[in-house]
């Protein structure tokens, strides 16, 4: 006999900058596509946040979701502190009123506001989606090269941006790699027996006295594996190899921007056609 918290299903962390095994069409696509397809996204529903180019977004991203076969164990478990406040926005974004106005008996409901509200989730999920899509499908070492081609136009203007391209994929590579030791930290620190201490005041300089204890571990193990890493670099022929490796758009390329362009093309046009007519008409 199972009991209810063993019934419970395990919460799933999250998992970005570590790619999804597999050898699909998306993992195939060259990193410099797809920091394009984003950029040009970004820019797209920074101009024109409507619901048509967010639909057509998270179409995009949910096709390109089931090319790459992603599963859905990837997916984070979202805390139900999330959907609180989440619920709370909404109640509050509701009392801005605007139109369209429904009546509930002799009451007068705006929802404007509800509506701008959750046009605003909507395009913080799709674009969260979308940056997770590219983190599940690349691979981290092939970033810095993708960067060093997409930036080869500005080195004439002495821009250092193999250096820059580098320092990306450096970050890019030890950012997983200091969460899994911050998460090991904090466990070890929570085995740790605690001091019971009466006094409020006490309580205080404890978990200050902790807080600085995990500042300084954290730090060193930072230093250490900046120190391994920096010697791996070394061994391995240097910085300038990071950046080095030929790369760059293939055939697949240019039919992925080629779809890209016509579905946002098309969610655009409707956009500014058919929503913004009946925009103006309400």
């Amino acid at each position: 006999m199972t009991t209810a918290p063993a019934a419970r299903k395990q919460r799933r962390d999250v998992v970005l900058l570590r790619p999804v095994p597999g050898q699909a069409v998306m993992h195939d696509l060259w990193a410099g596509s797809k920091l394009l397809i984003v950029a040009a996204i970004g820019v797209l529903l920074t101009f024109y946040p409507g619901w048509v180019p967010i639909g057509a977004v998270a179409l995009l991203v949910v096709a390109a979701a089931r090319l790459a076969h992603i599963p859905r164990g990837v997916l984070p478990t979202v805390p139900r502190w999330l959907w609180f406040l989440l619920a709370l926005g909404a109640l509050t974004a509701t009392f801005a009123g605007g139109s369209p106005v429904i009546s509930v008996g002799s009451v007068d409901i705006g929802l404007g506001g509800l509506l701008n509200f959750l046009r605003i989730t909507a395009l913080s999920f799709v674009l969260l989606g979308l940056g997770a899509m590219v983190s599940w499908t690349t691979n981290v070492a092939e970033i810095a090269p993708a960067v060093a081609k997409l930036g080869r136009p500005l080195r004439p203007l002495r821009i250092p941006v193999d250096d820059w391209a580098v320092t990306v994929a450096l970050a890019l590579r030890a950012f997983p790699m200091l969460i899994d030791e911050f998460r090991v930290l904090y466990a070890a620190r929570q085995l740790r027996p605690k001091d019971v201490d009466a006094s409020r005041r006490g309580r205080r300089r404890r978990w200050a006295s902790e807080l600085v204890d995990l500042l300084a571990a954290a730090t060193t193990v930072a230093l250490r594996r900046a120190d391994e890493m920096g010697d791996a670099i070394t061994a391995r022929g240097g910085a300038g190899q990071i950046s080095a490796a030929p790369t760059g758009p293939k055939r697949r390329d240019w039919v992925t921007f080629a779809i890209v362009a016509a579905v946002c093309g098309a969610a655009l046009a409707l956009e500014l056609t058919v929503a913004g007519t009946s925009g103006i008409r309400r």
